[in-house]
């Protein structure tokens, strides 16, 4: 299985190397993807709100917003990988390089997806200086990638969920511990950063049941309320 994930690491990497260039050879959707980018990040602290309050989940709140589903670039992360990507797969074992794996293919997935909104919006919809929540939902549907978007989730589920099973194993725990100093000597420092973080937000948490439910159904509701042409999709609503 290893060579089988470390085969998706690198094939997820090089998507999405593929989807940045993509980008850098358009100028003027390139010059407007830090606004869609803040608009998401203050739709998603607007959606996590309590669980950015609740001690117990603000960690993994913050690593959810930045690390797996936020708009940070991973340019340098992903560039460590593919350059010394025989080191990396001799020294992580298999555990982490499938969650890593996992991570990759989110992070390119969510590129792309952006893209193709990016694309709408300023192609289509002619957004110049601000994005609308009315926009942003039309350029979703205009984009039509539901199905992509449940993978997204999905993605995003079973990430939260590979960390939070092996989070509380000692070995596991102590091995990402004790990998801090040779992952930055052998140049693969911001990927070890990224385990880092999430190991620590999850552990933190003490079990994380909860969390990924919140955030798979929200995520989820939120879509499908904007392909049902729903009023302000993003409004908040108890979970039941």
């Amino acid at each position: 299985m290893m060579e089988e994930h470390a085969a998706m690491l690198l094939e997820q990497i090089q998507r999405g190397k593929a989807q940045r260039l993509q980008l850098e050879g358009h100028a003027a959707l390139a010059a407007k993807m830090p606004l869609l980018r803040k608009w998401q990040t203050d739709r998603l602290s607007a959606t996590y709100k309590d669980l950015q309050a609740d001690e117990r989940y603000r960690p993994a709140t913050a690593f959810f917003l930045t690390d797996l589903y936020g708009p940070d670039d991973f340019s340098r992360r992903d560039k460590d990988i593919e350059r010394l990507f025989s080191t990396l797969v001799k020294l992580l074992p298999d555990y982490l390089i499938r969650i890593a794996a996992n991570a990759a293919e989110l992070n390119a997935l969510s590129a792309e997806l952006d893209y193709a909104l990016l694309v709408v919006l300023v192609g289509e919809l002619k957004i110049k200086n601000t994005i609308t929540p009315d926009a942003y939902a039309e350029a979703y549907r205009r984009c039509d990638h539901y199905g992509l978007r449940r993978h997204q989730i999905a993605l995003l589920q079973r990430l939260g969920e590979d960390l939070d099973a092996i989070v509380f194993k000692p070995l596991v725990y102590n091995t990402v511990r004790m990998l801090r100093i040779p992952a930055r000597l052998a140049g693969f420092g911001a990927l070890q950063d990224f385990l880092d973080r999430g190991f620590q937000a999850f552990h933190h948490m003490q079990g994380a049941d909860e969390f990924i439910a919140t955030i798979v159904k929200r995520e989820t509701r939120i879509l499908d309320r904007i392909h049902a042409s729903c009023p302000q999709p993003f409004a908040p609503e108890r979970d039941d």
